[in-house]
């Protein structure tokens, strides 16, 4: 049975005059109504492009498989009526720089306004009465609807963006990088409002970050990416604080821990830069970088296996590592995602 957002098997393909490049291998996400997923990595993952897939937002000429059902629909294999319909009502989308995604000459109510009026789902003389209910909702007087763009800071256009995202109100939120650039005070207050919003309506929201100390924050589940794939998935208090997968254990030890002055001397980032998608290394994908890896880690591009499973090998978590738990018992004979991306590259 299908919740809110039900992803299997996503597999996103950038087209190019270089040739084909796989953005993102194999993902699957599931999200229920009130339940908040954050989605973690390093520029290049693949998130934003999980993200943009979910809504058919991606450049034409991208190829797109698998399963993204949003309430039982397909939204891959939707007509364009109904899949405009379903973009700000069914799900909507926050996106990254507020000052970008903003009309610079058009004022802010009349932006908020457009998808209400698009969607009809308040009759037009109701219509600047619920543009003030949603700037009040976000923290914002009502009367900031005649403003331009220009004249508000960077945490209220976003808030604005949030405002816009709200307008029909959607049963999942999509949430970009939401906080990027913004400073500290701003960002808590985002966060914050966020927090609420679901929890007050009862929607879903998908967070995207590169950033796990925001999303240990906000996000009752985490999912890490590296090299497109979802590499460990699981609570985020489990994958923030003991995480499984090597790449995981790099994202956290990157944030310095409150009341541990040795985390603060420690060395930041990993030696090496992420893979390129058009040439991916062999096996695992994050073997050149990991400091634990193996002779087996160069032709095994692991699956995602149950992290301590109980004894009905079932588990909270889940991490695509030859080091964890059956992942060794589990090697030979597997079907990994690794050995089929190749073979549909070669095809």
């Amino acid at each position: 049975m299908s919740g809110l957002l039900d992803v299997r098997d996503l597999n996103v393909t950038y087209t190019s005059g270089a040739g084909d490049v796989p953005a993102v291998r194999g993902v699957d996400l599931s999200l229920e109504p009130g339940d908040t997923l954050g989605v973690a990595g390093e520029s290049g993952s693949g998130k934003s492009t999980v993200a943009l897939a979910l809504l058919r937002l991606l450049p034409a000429g991208t190829r797109v498989t698998g399963r993204i059902l949003l309430e039982g629909e397909d939204v891959l294999t939707m007509k364009w009526g109904r899949l405009r319909a379903v973009r700000w009502v069914g799900a909507s989308v926050v996106f990254q720089g507020a000052m970008h995604s903003l009309n610079p000459v058009r004022r802010i109510g009349d932006q908020i306004a457009e998808p209400l009026m698009v969607h009809g789902t308040v009759p037009a003389k109701r219509v600047e009465e619920r543009v003030a209910e949603l700037l009040e909702q976000v923290g914002l007087p009502a009367s900031r609807a005649q403003d331009h763009p220009h004249r508000l800071s960077g945490g209220q256009r976003q808030r604005v963006m949030i405002a816009m995202a709200l307008a029909c109100e959607p049963r999942l939120i999509i949430a970009d990088e939401a906080t990027t650039a913004l400073d500290v005070m701003i960002q808590a207050q985002i966060l914050a409002l966020l927090e609420r919003l679901v929890e007050e309506n009862g929607i879903g929201m998908l967070m995207i970050s590169h950033d796990l100390s925001v999303l240990s924050a906000t996000c009752k589940r985490v999912a890490v990416m590296y090299a497109g794939r979802i590499v460990e998935e699981g609570p985020a208090h489990q994958v923030v604080h003991d995480p499984a997968h090597p790449y995981a254990s790099a994202l956290s030890a990157a944030f310095p821990k409150i009341g541990d002055p040795a985390s603060r001397l420690a060395p930041r980032g990993l030696p090496g830069d992420p893979p390129d998608p058009a040439d991916p290394p062999s096996g695992c994908a994050f073997r050149p970088r990991c400091a634990v890896a193996e002779t087996v880690c160069a032709t095994v591009d692991p699956p995602l296996w149950p992290v301590r499973p109980d004894e009905s090998g079932r588990s909270e978590r889940h991490a695509a590592c030859v080091h964890v738990g059956s992942g060794r018992d589990g090697i030979e004979g597997a079907s990994t995602p690794g050995e089929t991306s190749t073979e549909e590259t070669s095809r």
